[in-house]
C-alpha cells in the first residue's frame, strides 16, 4: 500500500478512573464537594475526546451526590481492603487514576496514579474527624505525626495535584514529594450575582459557616463581640452539644450569639443577603469555600490574615490578625462605611470568579495526558 492511501489510525481511548470514594451519602463535605464538582466538570471537558471517565464509588447512596456517569463499586477506602484495590483497578484496565485523596492503595498498579493533597492542617492540628471510627482516628493521628509516611505515599504516585497555590507551596516547603506538583483547584459552585443594591454596611450581622474544630478558632469570633456592640454573630453549620457549650460559656456580656445548629441553603442565602460580613478566623484552611460563596453574592469578608485566604480573596477582603480579638473587630469596624462595603462587596463579586470548575477540570485533563504519555513513553 502507497503511502498516500494508508489511512490515519484511530487515537486509543484513554480510560480514566475517579476516585469518587470520599464523596458523602446525604450531604457534602469539603472534599466530598470537591470530587463531585471536579468530576462534572472533569466530564464536561472530555466530551468528544478520546478520554473515557468511570467514577469508582465504595457506597451506591453517593450516586445521588455525584454527576450520572459510568462508575464502578469497589471497597470502602478506609477498609483493609484497600491494599488490593490496584489490582481490581489493573483488571478494570485502569490507564490513569485520579483519586481526590492521598491514602488510596498503589501495590502493584499498572496504570497512571495522580493522588491529591487538600493542605497541610493536621499536622499542627491533629484532631481526626469525629465520624471517623475509633482505629481510623488512631491511625490518622499516627500518619500525622510525622511527613514520612505522606512522603511515602505520594512518591509512588506519577503526579500530585494540589488544590491551590498555597497547598502547592507547603508542598514544596516540607519537601513532601519528589513527583511533579499541578494545581487543580478548588472552586465555589455559586457564580456571580448581580450587584447588590441594598449595602448593609449597618446591619451589624455576621455569619461565619464552618467547623468548629480548634484551628477554626470560632473563639476568637465570639471573643471580639466584646468590642463590637450591637452587633451579632450567626454561627450557621451545624454543631454537636458541648462543643455548643463550650462556646457559649464564651459570649461577653450583652453579647448576641445565634446557633443555628445546621441551616438551608435558602435560609443561609437570606442570613448572607441580610448580613454586614461573613467572618471567619481560622489559623489555617485548605481552601474556604464559604468565603468565596459569600464574596459572589456580594456579601464581604474579614477573614484572617493567612496565605490562603490572600490567594483567594485578594485585595476584597478585611484581614486582621486571627489571635487578636480587638483586630477582628477593627477589620469588621471598617465595613461599617458605606463607601467601603459597597467597594468590598463590589470587589469581592469579581474575585470569587477567578477560581473556575472548568479551568480546575482542564488541568486536570492536561496532567492525565502528561502522566499518560510518561508511563507509555517509559514502556
Amino acid at each position: 500500500m502507497s503511502k498516500s492511501t494508508m489511512r490515519p489510525q484511530p487515537t486509543p481511548r484513554l480510560s480514566v478512573f475517579f476516585d469518587a470514594r470520599f464523596t458523602r451519602t446525604r450531604h457534602h463535605d469539603g472534599i466530598s464537594r470537591y470530587g463531585s464538582c471536579l468530576l462534572t466538570a472533569l466530564l464536561r471537558a472530555v466530551e468528544g475526546t478520546e478520554i473515557d471517565v468511570t467514577a469508582i464509588i465504595s457506597d451506591e447512596a453517593q450516586l445521588a451526590l455525584l454527576p450520572h456517569c459510568p462508575w464502578v463499586r469497589l471497597n470502602d477506602p478506609t477498609s483493609p481492603a484497600e491494599v488490593a484495590v490496584a489490582a481490581k483497578l489493573n483488571a478494570l484496565g485502569a490507564d490513569v487514576v485520579f483519586s481526590t485523596m492521598q491514602t488510596m492503595g498503589s501495590t502493584g498498579r499498572r496504570y497512571g496514579l495522580i493522588l491529591t493533597v487538600h493542605d497541610l492542617i493536621y499536622y499542627s492540628h491533629p484532631q481526626p474527624p469525629g465520624d471517623l471510627p475509633l482505629p481510623i482516628r488512631l491511625l490518622w493521628r499516627a500518619y500525622h505525626l510525622s511527613y514520612v509516611p505522606q512522603r511515602i505515599l505520594l512518591d509512588r504516585a506519577d503526579a500530585v495535584a494540589a488544590v491551590s497555590e498555597t497547598t502547592k507551596d507547603l508542598i514544596a516547603a516540607h519537601r513532601l514529594t519528589r513527583r511533579p506538583v499541578s494545581v487543580v483547584s478548588n472552586a465555589a459552585e455559586v457564580t456571580a450575582s448581580a450587584a447588590r443594591t441594598v449595602n448593609r454596611h449597618a446591619a451589624k450581622t455576621l455569619i461565619y459557616m464552618g467547623a468548629f474544630l480548634p484551628y477554626k478558632n470560632v473563639e476568637s469570633l465570639i471573643r471580639a463581640l466584646a468590642h463590637l456592640p450591637g452587633w451579632t454573630l450567626h454561627l450557621a453549620s451545624r454543631i454537636e452539644g458541648r462543643r455548643e457549650a463550650q462556646l457559649r460559656r464564651l459570649v461577653p456580656d450583652r453579647a448576641k450569639v445565634v446557633f443555628h445548629r445546621g441551616i438551608s441553603d435558602a435560609d443561609y442565602a437570606r442570613l448572607l443577603d441580610e448580613a454586614t460580613a461573613l467572618v471567619t478566623a481560622s489559623q489555617e484552611e485548605g481552601f474556604g469555600l464559604p468565603v468565596i460563596e459569600a464574596m459572589a453574592q456580594g456579601v464581604p469578608a474579614a477573614v484572617s490574615d493567612i496565605p490562603i485566604f490572600r490567594e483567594i480573596a485578594g485585595d476584597a477582603a478585611e484581614y486582621f490578625d486571627p489571635t487578636d480579638p480587638r483586630s477582628i473587630a477593627e477589620s469588621i469596624t471598617a465595613l461599617t462605611d458605606e463607601q467601603t462595603w459597597a467597594q468590598r462587596s463590589e470587589a469581592g463579586r469579581a474575585q470569587s470568579q477567578v477560581f473556575d470548575w472548568d479551568q480546575s477540570a482542564e488541568a486536570l485533563v492536561g496532567l492525565i495526558r502528561s502522566v499518560d504519555a510518561r508511563r507509555r513513553s517509559a514502556g
